[in-house]
């Protein structure tokens, strides 16, 4: 363990000696414009914001911008910012001894109060421990005593939080903007009080908090054939440890960042963002994202527009996204365009709209905000490329539809149309690849009629993971022999002048799978990989595939038992005592619909009865109440008995087997 000798001077010391033997560093140095400094002593809570991966990256994150604007609101509480040191700043961090610190004070992370680590992604898992390990705080809560910071994880991973259970203090499931207060709080007057009862009796007052997991006070049961049977509540902790931790949403969207922090170096994001909506209402079945930030809830534009000024006041950033899992699905979508162009028209400030729908309303969308400004590309994510697969996945986007985008955008300047597939859906076949091949060409051909040979066509095709919490958390990932035969004939269909094709690794899609679909035994493998070098494993040139696969070897487990075995709609999850709202019957109802190839239409049309209107009604009604009697969320509902609708009317592919179901 690192000695609490280190302080901000001594830490400084060091790091004018060092930092120059570093790439990248003002990574290391903090004093950006708007990042806050308090002064140590004067404040009740002290809590360090990780996000551990680098700079760069951290930085682009909003969640972890949201959470330091918000507790930094606080007189009595102080938020700093920690990120994953590179390679070269982590030799040079050990062989001097050196803790990890706190860019704002440079205080020691083991001396802060809480440690907050955001966990967007199972490939963080093992810089996580690398965070822990650099800051010599002791990698297991076992281990851990009433000295050392409490570790708490939130995040869209930590929706199974299993893999990591042995690691994690407290998870907090859900949106944290109101949770993280009433956390900082209970360890506050838990700790004013004088640590009564241990680390232990902190965890007890954790767990009465809605959102919050404490995973040590859980157990798991598993079958002979090492199948996962149940995950229960130790009886010694059964009276604060509920069998089912629901997660937390905000009913209204708090006000927006609007003093982003400045870097001084580029980061992957180099913008200030506004989140003009949370959620989802399309159900695509392979999309996590939008079926754990349901309910929908927009903004209003007033907001939006008031807060793009203070924006463009505080940071001097040029460019604003408007972040949405759907930005077209805003409801007041074009008022915030017209608004935005009035107020910022003639101003260089460049404002971006991601996620965008196939349609020639996005298209007039782009250029009304692009004039004059024109950038040379423009997005699509169909995922799939033939019809029948786009409606096994719920994404019911028309071929004629994209290619009529297509001479949309040609025809008025763009130069360069990204798409984006994934291979390895359920029932996917080599004629589906075969379409995204051939669906390439022919928008290439489309530009090439517009615009000649400077048209260009950017194919980007992941691999599907079944991911917790979807419809297709039942489904097998594809193995490997099928990917890579996929991956090959896409490389062979599209070598051509003005295509280029971008795929990830299967080794790296592997890993994701088997930590994501985890339980509680691959803890120790986490571990194992991560002291035989793995980090950074979201890096495609530090990822290390044979550090996993001698991990899992020495620990008894095979990844193909996670990662490529269907699980029978029956039997126990690993998440199954993490609820976000969705009911468990309709995700049921949704793969069958998916293996029929059955769309179901936009929740906005029509309510399907998935939960989560049943869960969240008090947040319903308390939003109603603070809106003036509009709940301003995008679930058609709520306040009646909604009855499941049928799903479009498509024959059953010949391919289907009833038993898959």
């Amino acid at each position: 363990m690192i000695p609490m000798t280190w302080t901000p001077a001594t830490i400084t010391d060091v790091l004018d000696r060092v930092l120059v033997a570093v790439r990248q560093p003002a990574r290391y140095t903090g004093g950006e414009w708007n990042s806050v400094v308090k002064d140590w002593e004067s404040v009740r809570s002290r809590v360090a914001l990780a996000f551990p991966d680098t700079y760069e990256l951290g930085m682009s994150n909003l969640g972890l911008a949201i959470l330091y604007d918000t507790l930094n609101q606080r007189p009595d509480v102080l938020a700093e910012r920690v990120f994953s040191p590179w390679l070269d700043m982590q030799q040079v961090m050990r062989s001097q001894g050196l803790p990890l610190f706190s860019l704002e004070s440079r205080h020691p992370l083991a001396a802060f109060d809480i440690l907050g680590v955001t966990l967007p992604y199972e490939q963080l898992y093992t810089n996580f421990l690398t965070l822990l390990d650099l800051a010599g705080i002791p990698l297991r809560t076992a281990q851990r005593g009433p000295e050392h910071p409490l570790i708490l994880a939130g995040g869209s991973a930590m929706i199974n939080p299993e893999p990591m259970w042995a690691f994690l203090d407290a998870c907090f499931i859900g949106e944290g903007e109101e949770g993280i207060h009433e956390i900082v709080d209970c360890e506050a007057n838990w700790r004013q009080q004088g640590r009564p009862g241990g680390r232990v009796e902190l965890l007890r007052r954790l767990a009465r908090i809605r959102g919050v997991y404490i995973p040590s006070f859980y157990t798991s049961h598993f079958r002979a054939d090492g199948a996962l049977a149940a995950t229960t509540p130790l009886p010694d902790f059964a009276d604060v440890a509920p069998a089912q931790v629901h997660k937390r949403i905000v009913p209204v969207l708090p006000p927006p960042v609007t003093r982003f922090i400045v870097p001084y170096i580029d980061i992957v994001h180099n913008r200030a963002a506004i989140e003009i909506q949370r959620g989802c209402t399309r159900g695509c079945r392979f999309c996590q994202a939008g079926m754990i930030f349901r309910p929908v809830r927009a903004r209003p534009v007033a907001e939006v527009l008031a807060a793009v000024d203070a924006l463009a006041a505080s940071t001097g950033f040029e460019e604003i996204s408007f972040l949405s899992l759907s930005s077209s699905d805003y409801p007041d979508i074009a008022p915030l365009i017209e608004g935005v162009l009035a107020r910022f028209g003639d101003k260089k400030l460049s404002i971006g709209l991601p996620s965008l729908r196939i349609e020639s309303f996005s298209v007039d969308l782009m250029e009304q905000l692009e004039k004059g400004r024109r950038r040379s590309g423009f997005t699509f994510a169909p995922e799939a490329a033939s019809d029948r697969l786009r409606d096994v996945i719920n994404k019911p986007i028309g071929a004629d539809l994209m290619i009529q985008t297509a001479h949309e955008v040609f025809s008025r300047g763009w130069t360069t149309i990204k798409m984006y597939f994934m291979i390895g859906h359920p029932t996917q076949t080599m004629a589906d690849v075969e379409a995204i091949a051939q669906l390439a060409h022919e928008v290439l051909h489309v530009g090439r009629r517009h615009i000649g040979r400077k048209a260009k066509v950017r194919v980007g095709v992941s691999t599907l993971v079944p991911k917790p919490q979807t419809p297709f958390q039942w489904a097998a990932m594809a193995d490997e022999a099928t990917l890579r035969a996929q991956q090959d004939h896409l490389r062979a269909r599209l070598r051509a002048a003005g295509l280029q094709l971008s795929t990830n690794g299967v080794d790296e899609s592997l890993v994701e799978s088997f930590l994501s679909r985890g339980d509680r035994r691959l803890a120790p493998v986490i571990e194992r990989a991560w002291r035989l070098g793995a980090q950074f494993d979201a890096w495609n040139d530090q990822f290390d595939a044979a550090a996993w696969h001698l991990a899992c070897a020495e620990m008894g487990l095979e990844m193909d038992w996670y990662a490529r075995r269907a699980r029978p709609v029956e039997d126990p999850l690993p998440w199954d005592h993490i609820s976000v709202g969705v009911n468990k019957q309709f995700m049921i109802d949704e793969y069958r619909h998916a293996l029929h190839g059955a769309v179901l239409a936009d929740c906005r049309q029509h309510c399907y009865s998935c939960g989560i209107l049943t869960q969240f009604k008090d947040e319903r009604r308390s939003a109603q109440e603070l809106l003036g009697g509009k709940g301003g969320w995008g679930c058609p509902g709520f306040g009646r008995a909604a009855e499941r609708q049928p799903v479009s009317p498509r024959p059953v592919p010949l391919y289907f087997n009833p038993d898959m179901a």
